[in-house]
């Protein structure tokens, strides 16, 4: 059985359009400071954080060239795939920001967003 995946880009992560600076996805900063609040709860899922760079390869390879964006959460066997979900062949996938912070307390036990 396959487990959920979680993709997001890594924090720190560098631009070479703007040198010297460091910085995190706006999407993906509220995901982060949820798998902080409970870091015993990312057991439950596979998280991989990818480079800023293109192409990603570990996104190409979860899903396709054209759906490099993140974050992305692709769903496992585990359990059912929400009816919302993108459909891309066999694999089921959310990338917006607030649908993965419920799907993350719904499918995973994290506290849900007020």
């Amino acid at each position: 059985m396959s487990r959920d995946l979680l993709l997001l880009l890594e924090p720190g992560f560098t631009d070479p359009k703007h040198p010297g600076e460091r910085f995190i996805c706006p999407h993906g900063a509220p995901i982060e400071g949820l798998l902080a609040s409970d870091p015993s709860r990312t057991t439950q899922l596979d998280i991989q954080r990818l480079p800023f760079a293109r192409p990603r390869a570990v996104a190409i390879e979860a899903l396709d060239e054209a759906h490099q964006g993140l974050p992305a959460l692709i769903f496992g066997d585990e359990q059912p795939a929400p009816a919302d979900a993108q459909v891309l062949g066999e694999k089921r996938f959310v990338t917006d920001t607030r649908r993965i912070l419920d799907l993350l307390a719904q499918r995973h036990g994290f506290p849900k967003v007020h």
